[in-house]
Parts: C-alpha cells; sequence; structure tokens
C-alpha cells in the first residue's frame, strides 16, 4: 500500500470529524486541503500557510463588521454601549477574548504540533456539547496560559 499517504489520511480523519459533527466550516476546510493537497495546487502551501490565518482574520473581521456597515448598528447604539455595565462588561470580554487570540496566534505559529490537538477538541465540542467551532484560537490562547509560552 505505498500510495496511502499518512497525510491524507490524517485530513480525511478530520474530514469525517467535521461531518460527523456537523462542522461544516471544519469539513469545507479539510476538503480544501485535500484538493490542494492532490492537484497541482499544492504548490500555493507556502503561500496558504504565510497568509491564511491573516486572510481568515480578515474576514472574520468583515463579518463582525457587517452590522455597522450596513447601518443596523448605528452610531448611537455603539456610543450607549459606554454607558450600560453589561455593554462595558462585553467590552471589555472582547479585550480579554482578543488578547487572547493573540496569544493563540502566537502558540499556533511557535508550536504548530498542537494545532491538531486543538482542532480535535474543538470538534469533539461541537459534535458532544453542542458547541459553536469558533474556538481554536481562543483555545490556543488558553492552552499559551497553561503552558507558558504566546
Amino acid at each position: 500500500m505505498a500510495f496511502l499517504d499518512p497525510t491524507l489520511l490524517i485530513l480525511l480523519v478530520f474530514a469525517g470529524l467535521g461531518i460527523i459533527s456537523h462542522n461544516s466550516a471544519v469539513t469545507i476546510a479539510m476538503f480544501f486541503l485535500l484538493t490542494v493537497r492532490i492537484t497541482p495546487l499544492n504548490s500555493f502551501f507556502p503561500w496558504i500557510e504565510k497568509y491564511g490565518l491573516t486572510v481568515g482574520i480578515i474576514i472574520l473581521t468583515i463579518g463582525v463588521m457587517v452590522p455597522i456597515a450596513n447601518g443596523r448598528l448605528s452610531a448611537g447604539t455603539l456610543l450607549h454601549s459606554f454607558l450600560h455595565w453589561k455593554s462595558v462588561v462585553a467590552i471589555l470580554v472582547g479585550v480579554g477574548v482578543s488578547w487572547l487570540g493573540g496569544r493563540g496566534l502566537t502558540l499556533m505559529g511557535t508550536q504548530p504540533q498542537l494545532v491538531a490537538g486543538l482542532l480535535v477538541g474543538t470538534v469533539l465540542g461541537v459534535a458532544f456539547f453542542k458547541g459553536v467551532p469558533v474556538g481554536p484560537l481562543i483555545a490556543a490562547g488558553i492552552l499559551s496560559l497553561l503552558v507558558g509560552k504566546g
């Protein structure tokens, strides 16, 4: 069985976990990477590795900012968020989560061997605890607090 590429098998297992957990983001990402791996597009892996997280964060930021851009969240509502205690707590939590995400990004860059565990944990959280697959960067940030890196 010389044709069996262990990397393809790992990507297929993660795609299967994505399907089982109804995590379309993981499933789509794994099939995208499988496609890149088995086609001439594999020459783009260095670019994807260098810029993939940045592009993803840009897309996520665009998605988060849409309510402001389309006018659904007005300037008055934003200003009011500084006056209510729950909104102030939300701002503080947002700052904390962003800080954890930054630490997580650093950890993932310096210790990429941990990414698989973070991904498996995220998929298991979605599959068995009705979680939402938005946590790998934050999980990495929390992990960085535990392992002292980041």
